[in-house]
Formats: structure tokens, sequence, C-alpha cells
């Protein structure tokens, strides 16, 4: 069952079965990874995406956030996002994390075109615990993340912290 709740012209919030989602923490790192898309049937796909990491031995999730439909942004002339953010708990290191995650986007058809192309699935790193990065593959935490309506949304109806 989907419910949306229209925030305003450019946002809307959509509730699904496992968005959002909270258990108890078990241990481990604590990371929080952005999702997002806009190709295909984006809300199955997170469900899909969710039902994979619960069978994953690499990360556990822990809370999920509410689906955010927003605009795109960089290169506009594409549809609406959908975006997401997922706690999860894991023993990988942050690279790892990051080869991992990439990883799952090619198992989801992710092919990449262009900066900011329209996409099946993107998985972003936006927090690895406390860790401070810069390296020519991850950069910890994600750069803009506090500029984006993507993150920011759906982190306000989150309840865990890392």
């Amino acid at each position: 069952m989907v419910k949306r709740k229209v925030l305003d012209k450019n946002h809307t919030l959509i509730f699904t079965p496992h968005f959002p989602y909270n258990t108890s923490s078990k241990g481990g790192k604590k990371a929080l990874l952005g999702i997002g898309g806009n190709i295909g049937d984006v809300l199955r796909r997170f469900e899909h995406l969710y039902e994979y990491f619960k069978h994953s031995s690499f990360v556990r999730v822990i809370e999920t956030a509410p689906i955010l439909k927003n605009p795109p942004f960089g290169y506009t002339e594409q549809e609406d996002f959908y975006n997401s953010l997922l706690l999860v708990e894991t023993k990988l290191t942050p690279q790892a994390l990051l080869r991992y995650v990439l990883r799952v986007e090619r198992l989801f058809g992710r092919k990449r075109s262009f900066q900011d192309a329209p996409r099946t699935l993107d998985i972003d790193i936006i927090f690895y615990e406390n860790v401070t990065m810069d390296t020519k593959k991850l950069t910890l935490p994600h750069p803009g993340w506090r500029k984006r309506s993507s993150v920011l949304i759906p982190l306000s109806y989150m309840k865990g912290r890392l």
C-alpha cells in the first residue's frame, strides 16, 4: 500500500511497506546511504533493494526514511527523482562499502553516461560513523548533503542517529 503526502508543489512524501522502517541496532559501524532513481518503477525498485539488503551479509538495514519525489538538479531536462535514506550497520570499511554499493547499483541496472544523468538506481554514502575523508573516489560526509532537499527532508523523518 502506497500513501502520498504533498509537502509543496515540488516535493511529495511517499510511504511504502518498507519506507519508512525502523528496528533496533545490533552493533557495527553505522552508515547513512542515500538512494535515488528516476527511470522505470522506482518505488518497486526501492522495495526490491530493501529486500536485497535484508539478505545481504554486508549491510543490515536499521532504519529507512519515507521516499521523497522531487525535481532533478544539475541536468534538469529529465523526470523527477525519487529519493530516500537507509541507515545501515556494516563491518565494511568506507572504501569497501563504496565498492559494494557500486556493485549493487550495477545489479539494479545502473548505467553511467554523464553527470546527473537519469538513472535506475543511485546509492551514495552520506555519512559513515563520524569519519571525515576526501580521496579521489570517496568524500565523507558526502559533499553538498546540507543543500539537498533529497537528503534533508527524508532525514528529518528519521529517528536514528549515527
